[in-house]
């Protein structure tokens, strides 16, 4: 059995990029297992460690050598490997001299597809210290690094500047050097508290090692947790909760070795602030964490994390408080300067700010997207004057001085300015609803007028940007438009809005006027957003096949097509559905394939056999039938009621003959294959359905 000794990888480098220290710790781990693998060197579990000076993995139980190999090499087909006589060929001869063998010395081997001349030889496993150097630069090499640095002299290239390698399997040092850097069994401990090297006996150690007494937390999580536990805890004593953004908490985690909370607080009168340009300041800018009390209000306090055990940490906390001083002192003042102006004043601002060359200015967007909005509301019942003056005034906040320093408040300026103006709590709302949902998973707006407005907005883009030829193409996608398509069939399923999509998107064309050259556009963005859709509910389970069944038939509105889905799908649960499926796929081939006039009408007196008499017959009383659940849109119950044909259905297909030689008699028999047809179509093509 092969020997196994812990390998242990350290690199060491100056601070690495926090945003992207988990990726590259990630994928450090994925190529040099995939390389150990490759190699053929088994090995037990893997740890990762990432801190900002270091990389690292702890690998388990890893194999010392290769394991030795059986290689067999194919020669020539034994029919040509020799002639009629039994001698062999010059292809023979060639094959065994590449293998350092005679042609006698060769094995055969036998195949369903035929014989060959195969040379069998054993390759002698290599040890792993001879692999694992090509092992590590090919992980390194792979990472994924946009853009890499050089630094000295060196001809080196990595993300940032190397300084060190650790590099032990067992108690034995790889001999190699990496990135300008001899590997050795030094690690480096905290740059403040522990700056000496760090010497690695044994790689389980490593972890314990660098803790103490490197003042070193080095595995992610394991300090991840501590930075949570200690803001917890600290927010705890201040008597408020902490706002622990996971996006946030990352980051710090890959900001500090050793991370100590710090308090630190801030002038109550800043509160008078709208909250949001408060947080974004102290999360974005200063990496702190909000306090909120039990209210939910935010608090005049925050927690910062130093990458030092201060004897001193309200030195610390000064210097906190006076960096994020000024910050806030700037956002005061924006928000005192635009609260002089309503949000109506810098309408006319607008027109200087480009949407795009051919679409226009973001005025002329806005009093597109109003108009849009209007007809949203009045098609699903709600305040028309509303919708519009939402519409005019849903990009003025880009004007105002908070959201010029602050990109991210837009929408929430808005809504804000909005509550200083007068305006009503809907309207005020639908400012910030405007943007929803900006990203997958994201909130969608609730107000009607929101409604309208974010799905208006939308659906203005994708129109425009379809109109002037700028669709989306493989992974370009410079306006967003999936985005948009996504979030507004979100909208539409969510609040069941039952708007007629195809009038919808030609409303918007109609608005866009001849500011747009693309024929045809409205169709090419209904096609698109039916893929999105596709898409969407092929996450929820449903089927390509299924999708298509309903898509053939056109339905107006997206709630009525979420219907006929879930018809299909409680359709398709029923012992009737496969058979009829594959009736209805062969009743659309017939008609598909008839050249002649297929007339409106069955006539009675041309139906000779007893089984279309009876399909007629089930025909006309399942047409009453399901009729009035057609017209409520209980598509679910007009299928049920429908499976009663199968019977009819096959007995047909097993008696008649459709095709039959006299003209009369063949046309009347496809008219009323056509009714069959017809009827299932009211709900779905069900011949898609069919494999």
């Amino acid at each position: 059995m092969t020997d196994s000794r812990d390998l242990v990888f350290e690199l060491g480098t100056e601070e690495l990029p926090p945003v992207a220290l988990k990726k590259l710790s990630a994928a450090l781990e994925q190529e040099f297992i995939t390389g150990l693998d490759q190699a053929g060197l088994r090995h037990g579990e893997v740890t990762r460690y990432a801190a900002p000076r270091r990389l690292a993995l702890l690998i388990k139980d890893c194999a010392t050598r290769q394991p030795d190999r059986q290689l067999e090499k194919r020669g020539p087909a034994v029919q040509a490997a020799f002639d009629n006589d039994g001698n062999p060929s010059k292809a023979a001869e060639g094959f065994a001299r590449s293998c350092g063998t005679t042609v006698d010395q060769l094995d055969r081997l036998k195949t369903d597809k035929g014989e060959w001349l195969m040379y069998q030889v054993e390759e002698k496993g290599k040890p792993a210290t001879e692999l694992l150097p090509l092992i590590a630069e090919n992980a390194l090499n792979r990472l994924p690094i946009p853009k890499r640095m050089r630094w000295g002299d060196s001809d080196a290239q990595f993300v940032r500047p190397v300084h060190w390698l650790l590099f032990k399997l067992g108690t034995e040092i790889i001999p190699c050097r990496l990135l300008d850097v001899d590997a050795g069994e030094l690690s480096h401990g905290h740059r403040f508290h522990h700056p000496a090297a760090l010497t690695i006996d044994e790689p389980a150690s490593y972890a314990d090692v660098l803790e103490t007494p490197g003042k070193v937390i080095a595995h992610f999580d394991t300090r991840r947790d501590n930075i949570k536990t200690q803001v917890e805890k600290v927010a705890e004593t201040l008597g408020g909760k902490a706002d622990i953004d996971a996006a946030l908490l990352d980051e710090v985690t890959a900001l500090n070795e050793w991370p100590v909370a710090i308090t630190g607080s801030f002038e109550e009168k800043y509160l008078a602030v709208p909250a949001e340009a408060l947080i974004l300041t102290m999360k974005k800018n200063q990496k702190y964490f909000p306090l909120f009390d039990a209210d939910g209000q935010l608090m005049n306090h925050f927690i910062t994390i130093a990458n030092i055990d201060s004897p001193k940490p309200e030195v610390i906390s000064e210097g906190n408080e006076r960096v994020i001083r000024p910050r806030l002192a700037d956002a005061m003042f924006f928000w005192e300067q635009d609260g002089k102006h309503r949000l109506e004043d810098h309408l006319e601002s607008l027109k200087s700010v480009i949407f795009q060359q051919q679409l226009g200015s973001m005025y002329d967007k806005s009093m597109r997207v109003a108009t849009l909005a209007a007809w949203i509301a009045e098609q699903t019942g709600t305040d028309v004057r509303l919708a519009t003056r939402a519409g005019m005034l849903s990009r003025c906040d880009l004007m105002t001085h908070m959201v010029g320093e602050f990109a991210d408040m837009q929408g929430i300026m808005g809504r804000y300015q909005a509550l200083r103006d007068g305006e009503p709590e809907e309207l005020a709302q639908a400012m910030e609803e405007f943007y929803q949902p900006r990203y997958s998973g994201d909130r969608l707006p609730q107000t009607p007028t929101g409604i309208a407005l974010s799905l208006a907005e939308k659906i203005d883009t994708l129109c425009g940007i379809f109109g002037i030829g700028m669709k989306p193409t493989g992974d370009k996608d410079p306006f967003a438009l999936r985005r948009s398509a996504l979030g507004a069939l979100r909208i539409v399923r969510k609040h069941s809005l039952t708007l007629d999509i195809r009038e919808l998107l030609e409303n918007s064309v109609a608005a866009l006027q001849d500011r747009i050259q693309e024929e045809h556009t409205a169709d090419a963005v209904h096609a698109f957003l039916m893929e999105r859709l596709k898409v969407l509910l092929a996450d929820e389970g449903v089927s390509t096949q299924l999708f298509a069944s309903v898509s053939a038939v056109q339905p107006r509105t997206i709630p009525d097509l979420d219907a006929r889905i879930r018809a299909v799908q409680s359709f398709l649960q029923l012992p009737e559905a496969l058979s009829l499926a594959a009736a209805n796929k062969r009743i659309r081939n017939i008609l598909r394939k008839s050249t002649e006039d297929i007339p409106a009408a069955v006539d009675t007196r041309l139906l000779q056999d007893p089984a279309e008499k009876t399909l007629f017959t089930q025909l006309q009383a399942m047409q009453a039938r399901v009729k009035p659940l057609l017209a409520a849109g209980n598509y679910q119950a007009a299928l049920k009621a429908l499976a009663g044909l199968r019977t009819a259905v096959d007995q047909f297909f097993d008696d008649v003959m459709v095709m039959a030689e006299e003209d009369d008699l063949r046309r009347n028999r496809l008219a009323l294959l056509k009714q069959l047809s017809a009827l299932f179509l009211q709900v779905a093509d069900i011949s898609s359905l069919q494999q």
